[in-house]
């Protein structure tokens, strides 16, 4: 499977806007900031990922799912549960 994104390429400042109590309180609670939002956005990336991997393969999932109503599931016939 490839790599979501380069996790050695090198850090980048950036600015943002955010909620002031929400990063007040995050801030007293030491709560890491880049590494929250690194986070945060690795799991938004990976959704959207799987999700245009859905969508790119929707056609080939449809095909096998109309098989396996009309034929059933490969090796059916050996299973034993």
């Amino acid at each position: 499977m490839a790599e979501l994104y380069n996790s050695a390429a090198p850090k980048k400042a950036t600015n943002l806007s955010i909620n002031s109590d929400l990063l007040r309180r995050t801030r007293e609670l030491n709560i890491n900031l880049s590494a929250t939002l690194e986070r945060a956005l690795k799991e938004e990336l990976s959704k959207h990922e799987a999700a245009q991997w859905v969508e790119e393969n929707r056609a080939a999932i449809k095909s096998y799912n109309d098989f396996v109503e009309q034929h059933g599931c490969f090796g059916d016939e050996f299973r034993e549960f």
